[in-house]
């Protein structure tokens, strides 16, 4: 009589079902980070040479606290005079745009725990904030974990994004919610949904460095939860697949986040950015 090695059989395939994840996750994240260190304007690593690049846990276990930072003035992480801190994969680094505010970033955070720093009550807590922006979940895709989306309408429809059609949508929004999609300052063509001659929904992605493309959205109040957000940023993520760039999804709101994950994105870290009173008329200089 045969033994029986279907128990076996489903260990093997599991392992390698969590090798090929694992694979997955750390190939996003080596580019995710590549990204962000560009970003920083300044030289800055999320690891150091003799620290792995694996799954986020790997990192994480070590109780890891802090970020790195780093004095950049030009920095991208966050507006003009802001500091900003990105973390992935269990790491961190920050820019600062002075060497006051430097230290005051490096003395205050030191003992923060990683997954801890892109917390605005966190970091309020411990520094001299005059304002924040996010934190915003930062998210990214390969083409094998891509899953296209489809709808009743068919294929969005691609315009450019100067088109007067995509213009109207642009001007039907609120300032809050145009600024948020990043609609605006999108590099790609714009793919539509229109309800008559009307176009209700667009995404499109603006490119950033290191072969990124970074995905924007934008939907008529009057027409939200109809999935034509996913129906218009599934073709944006296609053509950016295609043209052979990384989709990076950047959100707040839970319901935009809730479609990345629907496309497939895995969500692979978080960004802050915060003025300090240091560096403000008036503030506390250290």
């Amino acid at each position: 009589m045969a033994a029986d090695t279907s128990d076996a059989d489903t260990d093997i395939d599991a392992d390698a079902d969590a090798d090929a994840d694992a694979m997955a996750h750390s190939a996003l994240l080596i580019r995710a980070r590549e990204l962000w260190e560009t970003l920083a304007d300044a030289p800055v690593s999320f690891t150091s040479p003799s620290e792995p690049t694996g799954r986020a846990g790997a990192t994480e276990a070590s109780g890891r606290t802090g970020p790195t930072v780093v004095v950049s003035p030009t920095s991208a992480l966050c507006p003009p005079s802001w500091a900003g801190i990105v973390v992935l994969g269990g790491a961190a680094i920050a820019t600062a745009p002075t060497e006051s505010a430097a230290l005051v970033l490096r003395r205050a955070l030191a003992s923060v725990p990683v997954a801890s720093l892109t917390r605005p009550e966190i970091v309020e807590a411990v520094l001299p904030v005059a304002d924040v922006l996010g934190p915003a979940t930062l998210a990214y895709l390969s083409s094998a974990e891509f899953r296209p989306a489809s709808h009743p309408q068919g294929a969005a429809e691609p315009l450019t994004s100067t088109h007067p059609d995509v213009q109207g949508l642009l001007r039907s929004a609120e300032p809050g919610d145009l600024a948020e999609s990043g609609m605006e300052e999108i590099t790609s063509p714009a793919f539509v949904v229109r309800e008559g001659t009307d176009v209700v929904a667009a995404a499109g992605y603006r490119a950033w460095p290191a072969e990124t493309a970074h995905v924007c959205v934008l939907t008529h109040p009057q027409w939200r939860g109809r999935r034509l957000a996913r129906h218009t940023s599934s073709a944006a993520v296609a053509h950016a697949l295609a043209a052979g760039l990384l989709p990076q999804w950047r959100a707040r709101p839970p319901a935009s986040r809730r479609v990345a994950r629907s496309l497939g994105f895995r969500e692979l870290g978080s960004q802050l950015s915060i003025r300090l009173e240091v560096d403000t008329p008036g503030g506390t200089h250290g």
